[in-house]
């Protein structure tokens, strides 16, 4: 296995990790408790109704799952899979953009919204998921 197809696989663990940190980071802080009432809001105020709301335990499980699913997905990122460097691309983005929304959020609100502790962790691992993936597609 080259250095550049290693690499991208530790920040695609690393970044899954960090994202299961983030969820109960989420979790122990009543992020439903920010995230339902604001997502309220936004169907009243500006008509957007696609927006779901969530109970804690199905939100919760498909968190959960979505994190075993990328960890199992790991194995292909160990073997220098194509597909996964590629899928590391929306992946490391929509993370990085999750970490900035919670900071930006708090600095907004001027208060820590839940998930703020551990989002400048997925920021820092999104961006070196990005760094990592563009590196092995180059490889």
């Amino acid at each position: 296995m080259n250095t550049a197809v290693r690499r991208h696989a530790m920040a695609w663990v690393a970044l899954t990790l960090v994202l299961a940190l983030h969820v109960a980071d989420e979790a122990a802080h009543d992020f439903l408790g920010f995230y339902n009432p604001f997502v309220m809001m936004l169907r009243d105020v500006l008509l957007i109704q696609w927006l779901p709301t969530y109970e804690f335990g199905e939100w919760l499980a498909g968190l959960i799952m979505a994190v075993v699913l990328l960890l199992i997905a790991s194995r292909a990122a160990f073997r220098g899979a194509r597909w996964i460097q590629w899928a590391s691309l929306p992946y490391g983005v929509i993370m990085l953009l999750n970490g900035c929304a919670h900071i930006g959020g708090s600095l907004y609100w001027q208060r820590m919204v839940p998930g703020v502790w551990s989002a400048p962790l997925l920021v820092i691992a999104g961006a070196w998921l990005l760094i990592k993936a563009a590196a092995a597609l180059r490889a």
